[in-house]
């Protein structure tokens, strides 16, 4: 009978040994380079999964830019302590937040 904790141990040490045993033939290969070790042992995509991005292509070339001059005087703002906060507004947004979350 073997209790669980033995059990794992003995695993984990001939886990251990078949590590050991790979390191020492990696190392007396010695021809493969590190990138070709690593493209050997990258999992391979399967062939019948595709992705296709053009949807989101399209949004990022339709959105707008953004007013980087504008984004400037507002980081100097908080940082000079000048932007303006108004409590009750950020309030009411998270409250309209946490009722688009939940449903």
């Amino acid at each position: 009978m073997t209790d669980p904790i033995s059990h794992q141990t003995r695993i984990a040490q001939s886990n251990g040994a078949v590590r050991s045993t790979l390191d020492k033939l990696d190392k007396s290969k010695g021809t493969q380079s590190q990138a070709e070790a690593s493209k050997a042992s990258a999992p391979k995509p399967s062939q019948g999964d595709t992705v296709n991005l053009t949807n989101v292509q399209q949004k990022i070339k339709d959105a707008p830019d953004f007013d980087r001059s504008k984004v400037e005087s507002i980081k100097k703002a908080i940082r000079e302590g000048n932007y303006p906060i108004d409590p009750k507004r950020i309030a009411q947004n998270f409250v309209s937040l946490e009722k688009m979350i939940q449903g």
